[in-house]
């Protein structure tokens, strides 16, 4: 599980943006988005996965939802 204080420190890092944590149905953590940039950043094995050619592009249905 990802400590949510370490996501406050966390930054986008190609905006160095703010990032948001999503969530799947059952509340568990999924990934990090960058509403800026419209990226997710995925969470694997609770660990951030902070690079560029891994984030998949978000929608702008996703991007607009908070």
């Amino acid at each position: 599980m990802i400590d949510h204080r370490l996501v406050d420190l966390l930054v986008c890092p190609v905006c160095k943006g703010p990032l948001e944590m999503r969530r799947d149905e059952l509340m568990r953590p999924t990934e990090l988005v960058c509403p800026a940039d419209r990226l997710g950043f995925p969470l694997r094995d609770g660990i951030p996965v902070m690079l560029e050619n891994e984030a998949r592009a978000l929608t702008a249905e996703e991007a607009a939802r908070r």
